[in-house]
């Protein structure tokens, strides 16, 4: 079922390539007047799903504006679900711009806004919302294991589970309607419904838990696997991090409490998406600025997936504890002391000793944190919206006999709602025709 909102009614255009020189440009259209741009633009519509060579000109001057391939699609058998027109013109910045300009001028037509054909496609019903998250995921991706999972998000994986089960809860919800309301009509046995409900209530809850029991891989695939590097000022954290993103991304300074905020750098390991974060060194400080850098330095060690405990090699082995958080012990500096100490992992930034070793031992815990198989779910959104139908649905299972069957229709339709929210499907119609047709009711 497409979501009850308002399909647009103009038309949209903006360039689908990169922006800069270029050997192509391409210039989507989407919108009822596309076939007009066409016709303005290029003096008519080819055959529908081909390119054709055309010379565009300005619908104003007639000056042509470029030579190019032209492609008109008809809908609603299209991206977005409306009429298309494709531009592929030669990939020069003047090119594009007055072809854009010429475009401006057709009525009906308007530049679009971010994000605005996937919203398209989403409204007319050929992508759901798990889809067009997916198309947002697949655009950030930095590492093969991101992409993997955002081309599985786009191609439906999160979608058709969600909808089988909310079909099912669709069915569930019928029957509910059916004890509550007709009941005295002689050919709905409540008992036998009340067992049947409980007892299929309790399967899907239980297909939902299993999916939410992943260990949240999926949304730390997505949003990447958060490595913390904490210690004592002046234990090499910013050097560290400096040589193993192979880029001076933090200042670097014999100074202790240099610094004083977090930074981060985004890395790649084995295809899996890492976070290395530098922090505040950790000490008591009479200074108000290097305070607030150890408060966020513990605020970010609590929410790590690992932590790089860092201690000099030339300097006491012990420091302030960093709780129960995944820790890897590093002896830093290990070029000006030989020796790592016992249980830690000696590297060295000046030397590159041990960086091999450390980069190893990340990925490891990467990939052990990212578990096996393939998530289903990859946003908060989408674990809310399930562990709420799951409570829904654990209700249900649980009722004892005689429970309100106005209660437990109300549960199932929430839960039919919460799993609808993954989709962007929210609505009873479905649950309306499968009562009548289910159970022969046409009164």
């Amino acid at each position: 079922m497409t979501p009850s909102l308002p399909t647009p009614t103009d038309t949209i255009f903006a360039p689908a390539s990169g922006f800069g020189r270029a050997a192509v440009a391409v210039v989507r259209i989407s919108g009822p007047a596309a076939g007009a741009a066409l016709d303005r633009l290029a003096g008519g519509r080819p055959e529908p799903r081909r390119l054709s060579l055309r010379r565009l000109r300005d619908p104003a001057s007639h000056e042509i504006l470029d030579q190019a391939l032209v492609a008109w699609l008809p809908g609603p058998a299209t991206a977005t679900g409306e009429d298309m027109a494709e531009l592929h013109l030669h990939g020069g910045l003047a090119v594009r711009a007055a072809v854009l300009r010429a475009l401006a001028s057709v009525p009906g037509c308007r530049p679009a806004e971010a994000g605005a054909f996937s919203r398209r496609a989403f409204l007319n019903g050929r992508i759901d919302l798990t889809e067009a998250e997916g198309i947002a995921d697949l655009i950030d991706a930095e590492t093969e294991a991101q992409r993997v999972q955002a081309l599985r998000q786009l191609d439906g994986a999160l979608g058709r589970q969600v909808a089988t089960w909310r079909e099912t809860g669709i069915d569930l919800l019928a029957g509910a309607e059916a004890a509550l309301d007709f009941a005295d009509e002689g050919d709905v046995d409540a008992d036998d419904l009340d067992a049947a409900l409980s007892g299929r209530a309790a399967a899907l809850r239980d297909a939902i838990q299993g999916a939410l029991a992943d260990g949240r891989r999926g949304e730390r695939l997505r949003e990447g696997f958060c490595v913390v590097l904490a210690g004592a000022p002046n234990a090499g954290k910013s050097t560290l991090l400096n040589a193993l993103s192979g880029r001076d991304a933090a200042i670097v300074s014999d100074i202790p409490g240099t610094t004083r905020d977090t930074i981060e750098v985004r890395c790649d390991l084995g295809g899996l998406p890492v976070i290395l974060v530098d922090t505040a060194g950790l000490r008591a400080t009479e200074d108000a600025i290097e305070a607030e850098g150890v408060k966020r330095t513990h605020r970010r060690i609590r929410s790590a997936d690992l932590v790089l405990h860092l201690m000099p090699a030339d300097g006491p082995a012990v420091a302030e504890g960093l709780g129960d958080i995944p820790t890897l012990r590093i002896r830093t500096k290990s070029d000006l002391a030989p020796g790592a100490g016992e249980g830690a992992l000696a590297v060295s930034a000046v030397t590159g000793a041990g960086l091999d070793a450390l980069l190893d031992a990340v990925q490891a815990a990467a990939a052990a944190s990212f578990g096996q198989g393939d998530a289903l779910v990859t946003r908060e959104r989408h674990r809310a919206a399930l562990t709420r139908a799951a409570g829904h649905l654990d209700r249900v299972a649980a009722a004892p006999a005689g429970f309100p069957p106005e209660l437990i229709a109300e549960d199932l339709r929430l839960a039919v709602r919460a799993l609808g929210e993954v989709g962007g499907h929210v609505g009873v119609e479905e649950m309306l025709d499968r009562l009548f047709s289910g159970f022969c009711i046409g009164k």
